[in-house]
């Protein structure tokens, strides 16, 4: 169990994801732009929504969907236009879960926040693969909503994840919201 001292600092840090705004939306210019933890809050009611199956843990998928960004209460929000390499994002990003771990005193709740953290990042099991295709697919939500309210069209998050979802729920939602998408009226 984590001392209770270090929680609350950890809690403190983790605030951070409350206030920061989503680089993409921000670069974007989009009015009243999500926060990370909007983002990761959403992710991990889309991992409840996938049906439970003997290839995926959805306990696992709604904790890694709930911490795959944590680190970036530290780090900050650091995307692929930000001009840092993948290996520097990962540096900057593993530094800070360790800094995350060390306030929360190396527990086996700390431990498995890092696991969880570094198993999305290593996206090598199912339940990885699953939570990235949330996180795409979760920005391209978001894209639909800002679109609908400011009248644009913000296609380049939409191009970004062309043919990259491979988990055939989420294959499916993404095929409805293109199809929502297409039949809206155009900004």
């Amino acid at each position: 169990m984590s001392d209770p001292a270090g929680v609350i600092k950890f809690l403190h840090v983790i605030e951070n994801l409350k206030r920061t705004k989503r680089t993409g939306w921000v670069d974007h210019k989009v009015d009243g732009p999500e926060s990370i933890a909007d983002h990761m809050h959403r992710m991990g009611v889309m991992a409840l929504l996938i049906p439970d199956n003997s290839t995926v843990s959805k306990t696992k998928c709604i904790k890694m969907a709930i911490v795959h960004d944590l680190a970036e209460a530290i780090a900050g929000d650091i995307t692929p236009h930000s001009g840092v390499s993948k290996e520097e994002k990962f540096r900057l990003e593993s530094e800070a879960m360790d800094e995350m771990v060390q306030l929360l005193g190396g527990s086996p709740e700390a431990e498995e926040i890092r696991s969880l953290w570094r198993e999305y990042e290593e996206a090598q099991s199912e339940e990885a693969l699953l939570v990235k295709d949330l996180d795409k697919f979760e920005m391209i939500v978001q894209a639909v909503e800002y679109e609908k309210r400011e009248g644009r069209r913000l296609d380049t998050f939409f191009k970004s994840t062309e043919g990259k979802f491979r988990h055939p729920i989420v294959k499916q939602w993404v095929e409805k919201l293109y199809e929502d998408r297409m039949s809206a009226p155009n900004p």
